[in-house]
């Protein structure tokens, strides 16, 4: 070893320019190493000047002029991209001091009431209604249920049940949750709903064999399940109903999961219960599943159940199966370059990925990407890896905001969402991927103000500048395609260029969830959101509504207001 040192030496000494050289590289590749662990890649709010009109804030109206500085002292972190442009706002945010936690000496009834409204008023999740008796024999909710003696509050029982598409969700002895699509008990009194939720002492979580019961409003009904099977709800009979469910059995023993189970084995999508027949299909123009019935209608037992409905003769109780339906899932690439680029733009956590799942599926081709995620194109979006220029892909996902930027597309869907949801949704997959969540200590630390305060200003301005600069901009509304996916998925593909056949974006609608839909377990169980930050959003909202209005475009939608 030390014979081959002093030859090094030698060397070295004879062509000291080499050894110069070689020392420069080693730390130039040094530091590169040390710069790059150390780059957090946070967007900041330049210190330049403002224009009178941007240092005013968010309460303005409209910005027609747009008088706004661009420029970041670092670039944003997007979803395993590269880049991301565009203007500010001057935030009004600032970082929340200590929030003391407020305390109810009340009684466990008048307890119960205000966290019940508060929650109301936020989430509309829920309804309360009522203390029922249970029995630990015969249950009065008898779906999933679990028990958590140190940590359950209302909002984690209710966000299970909802999850799993319960219609009702019960508490009981102050640790214990029980879901279930039926009430099968009496009511009790509510001075016997007496216990402290042992994670949450300012709700009641019913008491000793009682049930605290919430109906869940905004438990969707398309994610309601019996089993394997997802309810999809009651419909009249359709006219030729042997061509619109071609298979059929009787069933003098019906249930549910004897039909379901019938309609998986024929390898059909849907099973409805009609009485003691039960019929297999296919969404389609002759049963769209689009013109629901009251369930009262269908509310006839079955002969096998003695708590479930069998529907009728002439109102079919639908369920979904874990049969795919393969009419849409079929895709490619575009056959011939494309003529125009097409962007789907959108603030992040909008539901961008979402989107591009429902396009891919309404059209038979790949969506592209400004950017390049992995784990996004080994989930299946293969157009992913191709540049966005390539034109071989059906549009360009992108979260650019710069007038450059825009100008490079022909055309755009413009998706918006609430901010408040985007927000906390672009934050969960920042810190915890595409479909996972940030952890409590993000939210609580001074990561989440940073965010607010940085991402907030660049939702109003995103939208702002696509309305400005983009040359044909069709809006649309997370909301709006979560509520009525049929028909804004119709306005998209018709801006595309393709034409859909009504049978595939009937399949679509059965298979809109895709695979980056997060899971809703581990929502917060409190409102992150201060004071001041919503007080800067609220301006933020109003002034894109102002905006959207000002080109004869609906404003944005009444939920976003009052926060």
């Amino acid at each position: 070893m030390a014979k081959l040192l002093l030859k090094l030496q030698r060397y070295f000494r004879r062509k000291p320019v080499r050894f110069f050289t070689l020392l420069a590289l080693y730390l130039a590749a040094g530091s590169l190493v040390f710069l790059h662990s150390g780059f957090s890649g946070e967007p900041t709010v330049p210190g330049s000047p403002r224009s009178p009109a941007a240092a005013e804030g968010p309460g303005l109206p409209y910005l027609g002029v747009m008088q706004l500085s661009r420029g970041f002292k670092a670039a944003a972190t997007v979803p395993a991209g590269t880049r991301r442009h565009g203007p500010w706002f001057k935030s009004t945010s600032k970082e929340p001091s200590d929030r003391g936690k407020a305390r109810d000496n009340g009684g466990p009834r008048s307890r119960a009431l205000r966290g019940r409204s508060g929650r109301e008023k936020e989430e509309d999740r829920a309804r309360y209604i009522g203390c029922y008796e249970d029995n630990t024999r015969q249950r009065t909710l008898r779906g999933m249920s679990f028990f958590d003696y140190k940590k359950m509050t209302v909002f984690r029982c209710q966000d299970n049940c909802a999850e799993r598409g319960y219609l009702y969700a019960g508490l009981e002895f102050g640790a214990e949750c029980y879901c279930g699509h039926k009430i099968q008990a009496s009511n009790a009194s509510e001075s016997e709903c007496n216990m402290e939720c042992k994670g949450e002492r300012s709700n009641t979580c019913g008491g000793i064999n009682r049930l605290s019961i919430y109906r869940l409003e905004l438990a969707q009904e398309s994610a309601r399940r019996y089993g394997s099977a997802i309810f999809r709800g009651c419909f009249r009979r359709p006219e030729n109903v042997s061509i619109a469910l071609p298979a059929s059995q009787l069933m003098l023993n019906m249930s549910v999961d004897k039909c379901v189970d019938f309609c998986t084995e024929k390898e059909f999508p849907l099973a409805a219960l009609a009485g003691t027949t039960c019929r297999c299909g296919f969404p389609s123009t002759l049963f769209p599943l689009h013109e629901r019935e009251d369930e009262q209608l269908c509310a006839h037992k079955c002969a096998a159940e003695e708590f479930e409905s069998c529907g009728s003769a002439d109102f079919l109780l639908v369920y979904q199966t874990q049969v795919q339906d393969n009419r849409c899932m079929d895709r490619r690439f575009l056959p011939s370059r494309a003529k125009q680029l097409v962007a789907l733009a959108s603030f992040p956590g909008a539901g961008n990925t979402w989107a591009r799942h429902l396009i891919e599926l309404a059209t038979g081709f790949y969506t592209g990407s400004y950017y390049f995620d992995g784990s996004l194109y080994n989930k299946g979006f293969k157009g992913e890896r191709d540049h966005w220029r390539s034109g071989r892909t059906i549009c360009i996902k992108t979260h650019e905001s710069g007038q450059k930027e825009i100008e490079s597309f022909d055309s755009a869907i413009l998706l918006i969402r609430n901010p408040y949801k985007a927000l906390m949704a672009e934050f969960n997959r920042k810190y915890g991927g595409h479909i996972g969540f940030a952890a409590h200590a993000h939210w609580k630390g001074k990561e989440w103000p940073e965010f607010v305060a940085n991402y907030a200003p660049w939702w109003a301005t995103h939208t702002l500048d696509w309305l400005r600069y983009g040359k044909k901009v069709l809006v649309v509304h997370f909301e709006d395609l979560k509520r009525d996916l049929f028909v804004q998925l119709q306005r998209m593909v018709a801006l595309l260029g393709v034409t859909a056949c009504e049978d595939r974006l009937l399949c679509v609608e059965g298979q809109k969830d895709g695979n980056f839909k997060r899971s809703g377990l581990r929502k917060l169980e409190y409102d992150p959101y201060t004071p001041e930050m919503r007080k800067a959003i609220s301006g933020y909202i109003r002034t894109v509504d102002a905006a959207l209005k000002l080109r004869n475009l609906s404003g944005v939608p009444e939920d976003y207001y009052p926060r």
